[in-house]
């Protein structure tokens, strides 16, 4: 394959895997967020240390502070856990210093030059990080209205003064806990819902046995017509035993 360089060694991988876009599924119901959310867990079930992951703005579409919440832990858990080589594009800043945090992971940006206010974009990756989004820029290039970009301008450095927010690398961000070790929030809501809800009844063997083989159907990997297939095959099985 092409690739622009003078030279490159690039190893074999097993398999590779991509979160790139976004689009929403309304037919079954489900945000661009949601779609984006079930790739990502696709990918963290999957990826191995052979592969290559390549991620686009991972928590774009929820809430700023829930979106890198998400995307500073599955940095974490692909560099910590899975070991994939991965090329993680994203415009949380704060993110950064996990490059101090985390050995083999390390920050890039591409270039951009300014000139007489203007904007240039280079295509060349650079080491280190990025020192701006350019957003309000590039919404300008795009065609809004001055007094909207002029605004918009005014209400960044507002914002940024106001609410600088947690870094990773500062002193206070919380650790990663123990494989298997639940928060207190997740502690008290099972404790909840134990002390309220009754007893289950006793499920019926060939019941059992219908919930057993979905438990070890791999659903990502079926194809339309073998779904359906092991739908009436479990529908049949139930009818049976009943």
């Amino acid at each position: 394959c092409f690739v622009p360089a003078k030279q490159a060694k690039i190893g074999l991988v097993d398999r590779i895997f991509t979160r790139v876009g976004a689009s929403d599924d309304l037919k079954r119901g489900r945000s661009t967020f949601m779609m984006e959310m079930i790739e990502v867990a696709h990918i963290l079930k999957r990826a191995t240390e052979h592969s290559l992951v390549l991620l686009d703005e991972i928590g774009r579409g929820t809430s700023t502070f829930d979106g890198l919440s998400i995307a500073w832990s599955v940095t974490e858990d692909i560099c910590s856990r899975i070991g994939a080589r991965t090329l993680f594009a994203t415009h949380y800043h704060q993110l950064i210093g996990l490059e101090e945090e985390i050995n083999g992971l390390c920050n890039v940006h591409v270039q951009v030059a300014h000139s007489d206010g203007q904007l240039k974009f280079l295509h060349t990756v650079a080491d280190g990080p990025c020192d701006d989004s350019y957003g309000v820029q590039v919404a300008a290039l795009a065609g809004l209205p001055r007094n909207v970009v002029e605004r918009a301008s005014d209400l960044l450095a507002f914002l940024e003064q106001q609410a600088g927010g947690a870094r990773a690398g500062e002193q206070g961000a919380p650790k990663s806990r123990d494989a298997g070790q639940a928060s207190l929030m997740g502690y008290f809501a099972a404790a909840a819902m134990k002390s309220t809800q009754p007893a289950p009844a006793s499920i019926p063997d060939h019941a059992s046995k219908v919930l057993q083989r979905l438990e070890e159907t791999q659903v990502d990997e079926l194809s339309p017509r073998e779904a359906l297939n092991i739908l009436y095959a479990l529908k049949n099985d139930m009818e049976g035993g009943a």
